[in-house]
């Protein structure tokens, strides 16, 4: 089949940022510069020129920028961002006549013979004249697209070629000024051009999409009195005391009120006890749902306050959207087809075989009204934000419809731009990424099931590195009140440092699930268990968080680190360096401006001291070979003087698992 018009000649491929052929956005920070590249060729040995095109979704304008050729047909352009929000770009490119009859002038020109040097050797003639003509033709075709005041000058130049043509000098100057070149390029002739097919996009997030640091922890177990159910209250009683440890998002499992029917017990117990409060995820009472707040609580009013009191502590305030209901939902009478029906009548509860979560109903996305279940659990997220909450952990988001979630984060950053989306989604990679491109802000990882050198470096480069970094923000979390890791239960108060330190600088974000970690809380439910002996999520928990074991002092030094060092703030120059001994990890980052410099060696055995030799990739760091340079151990501050690559560490994981070295080149 012919093309429409043949001669559109150049071929634009290898689009980046692009995800999936354009069909989702690339992610990226306000303020980020947006590198652009691209191959661009044509057949023949026509100069091609190319541009970029540019716009915010709010402007109906494309700003438009040169591209810059490369090396090897690629090509590159960079634009900023100065909103929030969707930015739309496309990439124009065409056979340059002008350029190409100019560089075919200049070589004839070039080709003649110098009067100044008589030679006896017969000169080829190079029709130069001809080419003046030619060339003035070129520029006449320019001029007839031209409207205003840059037409005169146009004009101008192609009168002049003719009548340099007309004097059929011996010797030709080059008549193409700098200014003409630049006027001509601002007026291309782009009827034959070729332009992408597609506009790519970028999403654009606020800063703490990108470095946040994450606390959790239950407001029934915050009272400071003994045994008694704590309050938003009093979790806005302890905001000071987490910024002082230098988080900056307090999560909040959720908040609603509990269901009553099959409630559960302490260690989830499948009989509840009179007073067992039973789990917050078993979401809904007849007192309200999914936009409730459980009386023992407080109030909406309570979370306004508490959302305002956050912001005042530079803190985003996060909430848990778990998107199930218990049997007592009001959702579960008022609309039945949201639910599953099995053959008996009943409602199909939660099961993970031979897991059964009784007090669990989830949602069924194939239900035939469908399109009022999307409705309004876009509502719940709609209703949260308009009380101040503009960051959201979302409950195992791949449970549900992945097309929901791409329509719903859409449907919210038409009018909420800064609304940011934790996924909490433990699955499989490709789910995973799917839900980060419909736009999820960061996600969960497989970061606590990483406990060795070569699978940290190797999980670590594949999710901080293109193509999975330009959609994917991961979040690390050593715990979580669903996982409390072998690594944790057997290794100690070492083990809590070592894996806090790793979150912390292998990743700009990073959470943990507290008080239990500060306070090394590292007792399973049972053997070969993930689960926590009295688990936080079935009864309420008294902890002393003026325990002198607590390593809140640590987690406290380590956030410190991440504020004042940039390069902890980002991942896309993680870098690792050979060490000797396979217990032993060592990488660098370095800031977006090249001017702060991290280097963390890691133990990460628990139980034992070891010592290795770094090889340290001088050039990744920016060092020259055969110098000295310092550093310091933000952790407990020694500094040392190290030379060339080879260097010693030694680490004894019952003082300090780690260094955490900023270098001074």
């Amino acid at each position: 089949m012919k093309p429409i018009e043949g001669r559109r000649r150049v071929i634009i491929e290898e689009i980046q940022p692009s995800i999936d052929c354009g069909r989702y956005p690339a992610h990226r920070i306000l303020g980020d510069p947006i590198a652009v590249t691209a191959a661009i060729f044509a057949d023949g040995h026509g100069r091609v020129a190319a541009r970029l095109l540019y716009r915010h979704d709010t402007e109906k304008h494309w700003r438009v920028i040169p591209l810059t050729p490369l090396s090897n047909d690629l090509w590159r352009g960079e634009f900023l961002t100065d909103k929030l929000g969707t930015y739309h770009f496309a990439i124009q490119a065409w056979v340059d006549h002008f350029a190409t009859w100019h560089d075919d002038l200049k070589k004839r020109l070039a080709a003649q013979p110098d009067p100044h040097q008589p030679s006896e050797a017969i000169s080829t003639p190079q029709d130069i004249p001809l080419a003046l003509h030619i060339g003035a033709q070129l520029i006449d075709h320019i001029g007839e697209l031209i409207e205003g005041p840059d037409r005169l000058p146009i004009s101008e130049a192609a009168a002049n070629l003719r009548t340099l043509a007309a004097q059929g000098s011996g010797f030709y100057s080059d008549p193409i000024t700098a200014e003409l070149c630049e006027l001509i390029a601002r007026h291309p002739d782009l009827e034959l051009s070729t332009r992408t097919e597609t506009d790519f996009t970028i999403w654009v997030d606020r800063p703490r999409a990108r470095f946040s640091t994450w606390y959790e922890l239950f407001p029934r177990s915050c009272s400071p009195t003994p045994d008694a159910h704590g309050t938003l209250a009093d979790v806005e009683a302890m905001l000071p005391q987490i910024a002082s440890m230098g988080f900056d998002v307090l999560y909040l499992p959720p908040i609603h009120p509990i269901g009553l029917a099959f409630r559960k017990g302490p260690n989830n117990n499948v009989i509840a006890q009179p007073g067992d409060e039973g789990s917050p995820w078993a979401i809904g009472a007849p007192d309200g749902g999914h936009k409730a707040v459980h009386a023992k609580l407080g109030t909406l009013a309570d979370v306004d306050r508490l959302a305002a009191a956050a912001r005042k502590q530079h803190i985003d305030l996060a909430l848990d959207i778990a998107f199930q209901c218990s049997p007592d939902h009001p959702w579960v009478a008022e609309h039945p087809a949201w639910f599953t029906k099995r053959p008996d009548g009943s409602i199909q509860y939660a099961e993970n075989p031979p897991k059964k979560y009784q007090d669990i109903y989830p949602l069924n996305f194939d239900s035939t009204d469908w399109r009022g279940l999307w409705d309004e659990l876009l509502s719940v997220f709609l209703f949260w934000v308009d009380h101040g909450v503009h960051c959201f952990r979302v409950d195992n988001p791949h449970t549900k419809a992945l097309p929901f979630w791409e329509w719903c984060i859409t449907e919210i950053h038409k009018k909420h731009p800064d609304v940011l989306f934790l996924s909490e989604a433990f699955t499989r990679p490709h789910v995973m990424y799917s839900l980060a491109k419909a736009g999820f802000s960061q996600s969960y990882t497989y970061f606590t099931w990483r406990n060795h050198k070569a699978e940290l470096q190797e999980y670590m480069k594949e999710i901080t590195t293109p193509p999975v970094s330009d959609f994917f923000r991961p979040n690390l979390w050593p715990n979580t009140p669903d996982i409390l890791h072998e690594f944790l239960q057997t290794g100690g108060r070492p083990a809590f440092i070592q894996r806090y330190i790793l979150a912390a600088t292998l990743s700009s974000s990073c959470g943990i699930y507290g008080p239990a970690y500060e306070l090394c809380e590292h007792l399973p439910f049972k053997p070969s268990s993930e689960e926590y002996l009295h688990s936080e999520k079935y009864e309420i928990r008294q902890w002393d968080r003026s325990d002198p074991n607590s390593i809140a002092p640590l987690i406290t030094r380590v956030n410190q680190i991440r504020r004042e060092n940039p390069a902890l703030q980002v991942n896309d120059t993680l870098h690792f360096h050979p060490v000797d001994n396979p217990a032993l990890i060592c990488y660098s980052k370095v800031s977006p401006h090249q001017d702060n410099l991290i280097l963390t060696c890691v133990n990460l055995d628990p139980h034992h001291e070891h010592a290795g030799w770094v090889n340290l990739d001088l050039g990744a760091l920016g060092i020259p070979s055969n110098t000295s340079f310092e550093l310091e151990d933000l952790l407990i501050g020694d500094r040392y003087t190290w030379r060339n690559r080879t260097n010693y560490i030694a680490l004894r994981p019952q003082q300090m698992p780690a260094h955490i070295f900023r270098i001074t080149r």
